[in-house]
Parts: C-alpha cells; structure tokens; sequence
C-alpha cells in the first residue's frame, strides 16, 4: 500500500512532532503521561529519542538481516541534558534518512523493508508521541496536521494486521473508514491463522468510522471507541481496537 506523504514531507513531520513533544513537556518533565500512565514527560521524551537512535542505526547500516546490538546504538540511553539530547536523537534519525534516501534496503521488526517505510513508521512514532505530550499539559487536539492523520490509518494496519499473530475469536471482517479522507476505507480479515488487510467498502461484521484523527488515536489506545461511530457488532469492533498492542 502506497504512502500518501513524500519522503521529504515524512522528514519535516518527523522533525516537527519530535519539537513539538520537547516543547510541550519542557516544563512538565515530571507530570504524569496520561496515553502512557506508567510514564512521566521525562520517560517519554526519552523514549523517543532512544527509539530515534534505534532506527538512525538501522538505516545507517543497511542490513536487512537483522538489527543492531544494542552496544552499536550511541548514546541509546540519555546523555547530558535531557532537551538536548532528544534534539540531537532527532538529527541523527533525519541525518541517517537524509543520507540513504527512501529506497535503502533495511531491517524492520514487521519484515525486511526500506529506509522511506521506516521513515513513515517514525513519522507516526513522533506524531502520537507529540499527541501524548500535548495531553500531558492539558491540550486535546489532532495528532498532527492532517496529512499525518490521513496516513496513519494505513500505515498503523498494514504494519499491525500482518504482524499482530492470530485472532482468538471467530473470525470476523472489520472495515475501517476515514470519514475525512478521500478514496475507499480498508477491510480486515481476521482469522485464527491472523489478519489481511485490504483497500474496501465500508461493510462487515463491524464497522468503525471517523475522522481520520480519531481513528489514528483510537487504533493506538488513545481515545475511546466511543468517538467512532461503530456499526454491526460493536463487540467485534472493541475486540478490534483491543487486540492491538500499543505504547
């Protein structure tokens, strides 16, 4: 399935969701997260940035085989100035892109893929980040400008429909509708032996449609299914969004 943002766009919203969380929790370092309540603003900002590292070095190395060891990640772990070194997190994330391009062979946790998928997948990383930073002191707003919205949807199920192992219910299908988006919505197929994910009409054992915002937040654990509207059956639909595991 084809990204909707390019390459150079996934590197602003990269770098401009990763200030944004920095902004946003620069004065609430140890204010409770509330997407993430096991985590004050400081544990986010550092794992951001401790994933940016993480994947600076994947994309550096361009080894589709496997991941780094932990030892080949510097300064995975925070340095210093805790601002400072989640800006410098960022550059060597956007440097690493910036260096490979989009079409650079690497490894990725959901298969082997690209530089420019991990690129996408990092933008969505930094943008619901940036989302629990901003709920962090009381702002409730999109995930980022829409664009990014707009994608996640597709980004979020083609990596977790494929990767997330078997259904431990009956099977069912789950259409997924951006209400705010142009084009047809996605179907999955769930089964015991997983999920596929398919381009399709919004028809199904269930049925969850919203903004494209909404639905972003909602796939990641951070709104309720209840800013979505859900047809069919709505325990299909809760098993769904509860079958995700997400941070």
């Amino acid at each position: 399935m084809t990204p909707t943002i390019p390459f150079p766009r996934s590197l602003e919203l990269v770098d401009g969701r990763s200030a944004a969380l920095r902004s946003a929790l620069a004065g609430a370092l140890d204010e409770r997260v509330p997407g993430c309540p096991d985590w004050t603003g400081r544990d986010l900002i550092a794992h951001l940035g401790e994933v940016q590292r993480f994947w600076a070095t994947v994309i550096a190395a361009g080894r589709p085989d496997g991941p780094p060891e932990d030892a080949d990640v510097p300064e995975r772990e925070p340095v210093g100035d805790l601002l400072d070194w989640s800006e410098r997190s960022t550059a060597a994330l956007l440097a690493a892109l910036r260096d490979a391009g989009p079409d650079r062979p690497v490894w990725s946790w959901w298969g082997p893929t690209t530089s420019g998928r991990v690129a996408r997948h990092q933008v969505q990383e930094a943008g619901v980040h940036a989302w629990d930073a901003e709920a962090t002191v009381g702002r409730d707003g999109p995930p980022g400008p829409p664009e990014l919205a707009v994608d996640g949807v597709e980004e979020f199920l083609s990596v977790g429909v494929p990767t997330n192992g078997g259904w431990p219910h009956p099977p069912a299908t789950v259409a997924v509708t951006a209400t705010d988006a142009p084009g047809p919505g996605w179907q999955v197929a769930l089964t015991s032996a997983g999920g596929t994910l398919a381009p399709g009409p919004a028809t199904g054992d269930a049925v969850l449609a919203g903004t494209a915002g909404d639905l972003v937040l909602a796939l990641y654990g951070r709104r309720p299914i209840e800013v979505l509207t859900v047809t069919g059956d709505p325990e299909v639909a809760r098993r769904f969004l509860g079958w995700f595991r997400t941070g």
